[in-house]
């Protein structure tokens, strides 16, 4: 039951998050919330695993997801079945919608409801994209579960998690001052900061 469950939520999750990998974001901490295959912190490391190896985010992140899930019901075993269920789930329904689109874009690319459909799509995505974005955010930079217990004027302090916040920071200049540098290096750097310091 269990793997029918994975192939159902992540079949749904690559029908609707349009938009690429990040904007499966959403549907992950929907099942999160329905499920205990994983939890918001695991997702937040199977966010930095999946962008630090190669292959399509949303790809990683179904068979990361799909193997907690299946480990925690049948071990080891399990993981690698819930693995291929959940990774299969994800990319069918992409699989479907091209060939169905293969067979109608030469005739119809240059209708105008075609042309409209897309064009509303974006707003979408752009939704669906920011949302992920400020989910992953609050989930690296802030200490949410701080905020039942915090009153203000309180020590805003306690909200964050410095290191993040110090890490962020440097990024952030290093991407914006040196263009040229391929992304690669500093998601190496990232990931030897986080070994290093373990946060």
């Amino acid at each position: 039951m269990t793997f029918l469950l994975l192939f159902y939520e992540f079949f749904k999750a690559g029908l609707f998050a349009i938009g690429g990998g990040l904007a499966t974001l959403p549907f992950l901490y929907d099942i999160a919330e329905k499920y205990t295959w994983f939890d918001e912190r695991m997702l937040s490391d199977m966010i930095a695993i999946s962008e630090s190896t190669p292959g399509p985010i949303g790809v990683n992140m179904a068979t990361y997801a799909g193997y907690n899930a299946g480990a925690y019901v049948a071990g080891i075993p399990g993981g690698i079945l819930g693995a291929a269920t959940a990774t299969i789930g994800l990319i069918t329904p992409s699989v479907i919608v091209i060939l169905i689109v293969a067979q109608f874009l030469k005739r119809f690319k240059e209708s105008k409801i075609v042309q409209d459909v897309f064009y509303t799509l974006r707003p979408a995505v752009t939704g669906l994209i920011a949302c992920a974005c400020f989910s992953t955010m609050t989930g690296s930079l802030f200490f949410p579960e701080a905020l039942s217990g915090f009153s203000f004027p309180g020590s805003l302090v306690q909200l964050f998690s410095l290191p993040a916040l110090a890490l962020f920071a440097v990024l952030l200049f290093g991407v914006l001052k040196f263009k040229k540098v391929h992304p690669v290096v500093f998601i190496a750097v990232a990931a030897v900061v986080g070994i290093v310091l373990k946060f």
